[in-house]
């Protein structure tokens, strides 16, 4: 099982970046993707999800209303579009793949999810 982020980068204060996940060895299909992120000195957060299906999607506050997540089942591929980038969205951004079946309650917390990536950095300069 393999989940490789790419696509990080250094970008100034309200350009865009769009971040992949690939995966292999495992049933792409059946998983949901979420995306999460870890600050220097901050706890991992969830950021988004998006249903095995690719039917539902889900975005946390911070982020909502100015990403967008999607699935090409076919490359095996999840891509988290960030537009309007701050500062304060700089951190390692990990996808993770889970077989549960997500809720809204659910998709944000990390212990629901079974494979995960290495990151990859996303730097905002101000």
């Amino acid at each position: 099982v393999q989940l490789v982020e790419s696509g990080g980068g250094l970008v100034q204060a309200g350009g865009s970046l769009r971040v992949s996940c690939a995966a292999s060895g495992f049933s792409f299909d059946d998983y949901a993707i979420g995306w999460f992120r870890q600050a220097p000195g901050k706890e991992r957060e969830g950021v988004s999800c998006i249903s095995n299906s690719g039917d539902n999607t889900y975005y946390t506050d911070p982020v909502k209303g100015r990403s967008t997540i999607s699935k090409d089942n076919a490359r095996n591929t999840v891509y988290l579009q960030m537009n309007s980038l701050r500062p304060e969205d700089t951190a390692v951004y990990y996808c993770a793949a889970s077989e549960r079946l997500l809720w809204s309650s659910s998709y944000y917390k990390a212990e629901n999810y079974d494979y995960w990536g290495q990151g990859t950095q996303v730097t905002v300069s101000s």
